[in-house]
């Protein structure tokens, strides 16, 4: 896999016949899977090199930083899962402001003609490009039927009678549905980061847990979910509790996940958290026994889980 970052700073990586999917691929989830299936199937037919070419930042954080939406993913993170998928190379286009003021045939024209010179570049149904995004699908076709590159689009991407999108996904996880969030993903929503040491309360009330410094947005909603803990090779069931934790906290946000299968020595650990499904919101006991009480009660309902379903 090759990957390039970033845009315009790095010379032109002169592959062969590339086949481009561009856009930006929050989450990397079952619509966008489908556009890089695409263009890794075209770019073996030619016998030439399936790209993928996305932007970072994200361009509403250069654009309109107060308006941004919390991302899905990270940037390592999304060329993680393109890796994962297959896709022989990336370029990370750098999003600045003076790249936003970009016309769309500049943009198309500097971009893939003169520097990656594709074969194909394919679009999701949606995706809009250029100076206050008025490049179009149909602009795209147009400058490649003119410059020598054959434009395509795949339509949007049907889960259950819902369209599969970033956006969509992001409603979901902040409303803790995080099983169904993970069905248009195709895979359970993730975070990475640090275990950093907490105030040892959850050592205290019997149920040890890793405190997490993560590098991902915060996105989830508040509560505690039953979730799959990646520390180097091994997973691990867990509950994770997200929020405040109103009867012990001090009102920071914290994640604190419990390992279902016995207490680990995690601190400077690197570790990979799965949510899988909702159990409850966060609430506020009256006493440490009641807390202490729940708690056991949602490791039970979290183990009862884990052995009905396939992980």
């Amino acid at each position: 896999m090759s990957i390039v970052r970033y845009f315009p700073d790095d010379a032109p990586p002169k592959w062969g016949h590339p086949v481009v999917a561009l856009g930006n691929f929050d989450g990397v989830h079952r619509g966008h899977q489908q556009l890089v299936e695409q263009i890794r199937r075209r770019a073996a037919e030619y016998a030439g090199t399936s790209v993928v070419m996305t932007f970072d930042p994200h361009p509403p954080r250069v654009l309109r930083p107060d308006k941004a939406p919390p991302l899905l993913m990270t940037l390592d993170q999304k060329i993680e899962a393109f890796t994962r998928a297959g896709v022989d190379a990336i370029v990370v286009v750098k999003f600045t402001p003076e790249l936003s003021q970009w016309e769309p045939e500049y943009f198309v024209e500097a971009a893939l003609v003169d520097w990656l010179q594709p074969a194909e570049v394919w679009v999701g149904a949606n995706f809009l490009f250029g100076r206050q995004r008025a490049g179009t699908f149909t602009l795209l076709r147009t400058i490649g039927e003119d410059r020598g590159f054959r434009a395509e689009k795949i339509e949007p991407v049907l889960y259950k009678d819902f369209v599969v999108s970033s956006t969509r996904i992001r409603h979901l996880l902040a409303e803790g549905r995080v099983d169904e969030a993970g069905a248009l993903l195709g895979h359970h929503y993730f975070i990475d980061g640090e275990v950093v040491r907490g105030d040892g309360r959850g050592r205290e009330l019997g149920f040890p847990t890793a405190n997490l410094r993560t590098d991902n947005d915060r996105i989830v909603a508040n509560g505690i979910y039953a979730t799959m803990t990646r520390v180097g090779t091994e997973w691990h069931r867990s509950v994770t509790s997200v929020g405040v934790r109103p009867t012990i906290g001090d009102g920071r946000y914290t994640i604190e996940t419990h390992l279902l299968d016995g207490h680990h020595d995690l601190y400077g650990s690197r570790v990979r958290l799965e949510f899988v499904r909702w159990i409850r919101p966060e609430q506020r006991f009256s006493s440490l026994d009641e807390l202490k009480a729940r708690i056991a009660d949602d490791c039970r309902a979290a183990e009862a889980l884990f052995e009905r379903m396939p992980l």
